[in-house]
C-alpha cells in the first residue's frame, strides 16, 4: 500500500505542476466539480430544511442550487455555456449565499442571546464582497482558482508520498 501511495502522490504532484502551467484550463475543467459541489450543497440544504421544517430563503436557494447543478450536468450545451460563464455564476452564487447568510445571522441574533451571529454576519458580508470582486475581475479569479487547484494537487501529492514512505518502512 505504501508504494501505491507514493506512485499516486507522484502523479498528483505532476498533475499539480501541469495545472500551474495551464491555470485557465484547470479552472474550466474544474467547472464540473464546482457544479457537483453546488448540487451537493443544494441537496444537503433541502434535506436540512425538511428535517428542521424551516422553509425560508435558505430552502429556496437550496432548491435553485440543486436545479442549476442537475441542469448543467445533464445538458452538455449548458455545460459549455456554464464553462464560459462560471466565474459570473460563481460570483452571483457568492453574493446570494452571502445575503442568505446575513439574513440567517439576523434571525439567529433574534433567536439567541449569544454572539455567534456576529461570525455568521461577517462571513455573509465577506461572501458578498468576494462575489462583487469576482464580477469586476473575472480573469484574475479564474487564474487564482486554477492556481489554487494546482497548489492543492501538489500539497496532496507530497502528503501521499510522505505517508507512503512512512508505511514502507
Amino acid at each position: 500500500m505504501g508504494v501505491l501511495s507514493i506512485v499516486l502522490g507522484v502523479l498528483m504532484v505532476i498533475a499539480g505542476f501541469s495545472c500551474i502551467f495551464t491555470p485557465i484550463m484547470t479552472f474550466l475543467d474544474a467547472g464540473y466539480f464546482i457544479v457537483i459541489l453546488i448540487g451537493i450543497y443544494g441537496i444537503a440544504g433541502i434535506f436540512k430544511s425538511v428535517g428542521t421544517k424551516k422553509f425560508g430563503v435558505g430552502f429556496v436557494f437550496s432548491i435553485l442550487s440543486a436545479i442549476f447543478a442537475l441542469t448543467t450536468l445533464f445538458f452538455p450545451k449548458m455545460m459549455a455555456l456554464t464553462d464560459g460563464l462560471m466565474i459570473y455564476l460563481t460570483a452571483a452564487w457568492f453574493v446570494l449565499q452571502g445575503i442568505v447568510t446575513i439574513i440567517a445571522s439576523i434571525q439567529l441574533k433574534k433567536a439567541k442571546e449569544n454572539k455567534i451571529w456576529i461570525f455568521e454576519l461577517i462571513i455573509g458580508i465577506l461572501a458578498v464582497i468576494l462575489g462583487c470582486y469576482s464580477f469586476f475581475h473575472p480573469m484574475l479569479v479564474a487564474l487564482s482558482i486554477g492556481l489554487l487547484i494546482a497548489v492543492y494537487f501538489i500539497e496532496t501529492g507530497i502528503t501521499m508520498i510522505v505517508a507512503g514512505a512512512a508505511k514502507s518502512k
